[in-house]
């Protein structure tokens, strides 16, 4: 059980009191995951204006990419809150769970993506040109590849938020792999 717990409205700052009313208002209640990142005055609005930037990857790509890597690195709560939102973005339990895998037996072009995501995440971006080969060849561009490092960067740091604080999964549990 964690020892890091998850603040309410009021035992954040003014300026974090504002962004969990917004995420009330826009997603129904203020994820842990945020919620914890309100100890901060500055981590969580930083964060959700990094997560929340322009992308050349579609919101499907980037849920491929929160799977693959939120599953590489173990991350449970990631591992439920992306369920639930691929599910919203159109995948099916299956395809969810071949996503975790790093890989997408209906469709090449999202199977190369994931690979190359959790590729990139494992190998902590040393790939290789046969990996880039295969993402460029699968139709994604160099914009693709600097956006996909991004969304990387972006999943990783609510991965490992979660790995160290323990926050509790306010999410339906994602099955085990």
């Amino acid at each position: 059980m964690s020892n890091f717990n998850v603040p309410t409205r009021e035992e954040v700052s003014e300026n974090n009191q504002a962004i969990f009313d917004n995420l009330q208002k826009a997603v129904g209640f203020v994820p842990n995951i945020y919620a914890g990142m309100g100890h901060s005055k500055n981590a969580l609005g930083s964060y959700l204006q990094f997560s929340g930037a322009a992308s050349s990857l579609t919101k499907k790509e980037k849920e491929v990419v929160d799977l693959a890597v939120s599953q590489l690195n173990g991350c449970r709560y990631c591992q439920s809150a992306h369920t639930a939102t691929a599910k919203m973005n159109g995948f099916t339990d299956d395809q969810i769970i071949e996503l975790r895998k790093g890989g997408a037996s209906w469709d090449n072009k999202i199977n190369i993506l994931a690979q190359t995501a959790q590729r990139i995440a494992a190998t902590k971006g040393q790939v290789g040109a046969e990996a880039l080969d295969s993402f460029y060849t699968a139709g994604y561009t160099k914009e693709n590849l600097v956006d996909l490092i991004m969304t990387i960067g972006i999943i990783t740091i609510t991965n490992l938020f979660h790995n160290v604080t323990e926050v509790p999964i306010d999410f339906p549990i994602a099955v085990e792999l």
